[in-house]
């Protein structure tokens, strides 16, 4: 199976092709990738070197002219260094693109902290008007892709090494997917948690819903899943920082006696490299962590 960042590069591809409003702007990364695509649109295609701040500030200058900026880069470049850029020339000017992330929380961990980004969905949060996908298996990020290149609104695509083995349907709303149904309880997985949290949760009386688009937040997709119990006990397990969406769901269980436990990439800094399975278990993350914590948590 190819990975999501190679999904990226062939449908990025493909779309210049067909859609001439579409550019793509880089800084470095996946350079090599984009070689005949830089050939075949060499207007369209610009490669700023490493400089991420120029990287954002020219994507968000090609929406002013009525071009749909496709930039791309790790996420610790994308969203963390250039956060100002982010904030002022796609927000503050009131232009859409699309940001297309690699590297996620721990992909390449030989590569240091400095290409680790597990707070690039929680900074982003800090913002209006974004929306943010996180796919779980290289089809649905193409599948999120195409929809936001011919969109106009302001969209981040988080892309991971981790995948899960089979894709889910990527609906037309942005709502959550009912994988599994039980009453004692309700765990989001989003994105490629999603097979991990399915043998977590094995044999449990819960309901599992998959969430491939975390902005907006489907509260009623939530609340529903809840049900007329009269009370509700939550989980999200986020690949990036431990309980990013945890206000979220607070807000669309306030009407009910509830609790939120929010699982994911914890603050400290693991700061031997090891590998991906590695940081994983090391965050709880990996499917015995989560069968301990879910389950201490619902009661089993």
């Amino acid at each position: 199976m190819d990975t999501m960042r190679d999904r990226f590069i062939a449908t990025t591809t493909q779309l210049l092709d067909e859609d001439p409003r579409l550019a793509l702007v880089l800084a470095e990364i996946s350079r090599d990738g984009f070689g005949p695509a830089a050939r075949a649109h060499p207007d369209r295609v610009v490669n700023v070197g490493i400089r991420e701040q120029l990287l954002v500030g020219a994507g968000a200058g090609m929406a002013l002219t009525g071009m749909r900026p496709i930039v791309h880069t790790f996420a610790s470049f994308l969203v963390e260094r250039p956060f100002e850029q982010v904030k002022l020339d796609f927000g503050h000017q009131g232009v859409g693109g699309v940001l297309v992330s690699a590297g996620a929380s721990y992909d390449w961990p030989a590569g240091g902290f400095t290409h680790m980004s597990p707070g690039d969905v929680a900074l982003l949060d800090t913002l209006d008007g974004w929306t943010v996908h996180v796919p779980g298996h290289p089809d649905e990020a193409e599948e999120l892709l195409r929809r936001a290149a011919a969109g106009d609104g302001r969209v981040y695509v988080r892309l991971s090494v981790q995948s899960n083995a089979r894709a889910r349907p990527v609906g037309p709303g942005s709502g959550f997917t009912v994988v599994r149904e039980g009453a004692g309880g309700v765990v989001i997985a989003v994105g490629p948690m999603l097979d991990n949290v399915l043998a977590a949760t094995d044999g449990l009386d819960a309901t599992v819903l998959y969430a491939t688009t975390v902005r907006p937040f489907d509260a009623a997709g939530l609340r529903r899943a809840v049900g007329d119990h009269g009370v509700a006990d939550a989980v999200i397990v986020e690949p990036y920082l431990a309980g990013t969406s945890t206000a979220a769901a607070n807000d669309a269980l306030a009407d009910l006696p509830h609790r939120v436990l929010g699982l994911g990439v914890g603050r400290a800094e693991l700061r031997k490299y090891g590998e991906m399975d590695e940081h994983l278990a090391a965050h709880g993350l990996d499917a015995r962590g989560l069968r301990e914590r879910i389950g201490g948590f619902l009661g089993r």
